[in-house]
């Protein structure tokens, strides 16, 4: 299944951690396996993230998701969004995470992304209420599932 995460209304590249010490690179790309992919710089006007992610199906019916950029026990699977600074080496330094749960997609846009071979989209506002870089697990409103 092809899925297509759009991030919006990004923080911007400075952030102030909670030790004080202020970020002025900030960066969030989509985490495979345990390195950021494709970053996009924290004041970008927006972000987008193509991923392939395997749907299976266990033999109760439950629907599981696989693949390189999916973390997570079964039935708990998620996609990361990993921020970071990048240093003056193109270091990419991470402070947090935002995790986009795919157990909370309802399994009826799931199984019409395959059926109807469309892309599964979720609509991530990556500011949180405070003004930062939006990071723990992200539901609805900040995040919305839809199909295209």
């Amino acid at each position: 299944m092809h899925v297509v995460i759009e991030g919006t209304n990004l923080p911007g590249r400075t952030f102030c951690d909670p030790d004080g010490d202020v970020l002025d690179t900030v960066h969030v790309g989509v985490q495979v396996r345990r390195e950021p992919w494709h970053l996009v710089a924290g004041d970008a006007a927006g972000a987008r993230w193509e991923i392939d992610v395997s749907v299976t199906r266990g033999t109760d019916g439950e629907i599981d998701f696989k693949g390189s950029a999916v973390h997570g026990r079964r039935g708990e699977r998620f996609l990361y969004l990993t921020w970071g600074n990048v240093d003056g080496a193109s270091e990419f330094h991470m402070f947090r995470r935002a995790k986009l749960m795919l157990n909370r997609i309802g399994p009826e846009i799931v199984t019409t992304a395959e059926d109807q071979q469309r892309s599964l989209v979720g609509i991530v506002n990556l500011t949180d209420s405070y003004g930062g870089p939006r990071c723990a697990r992200v539901d609805p409103p900040d995040l919305v599932w839809t199909l295209i």
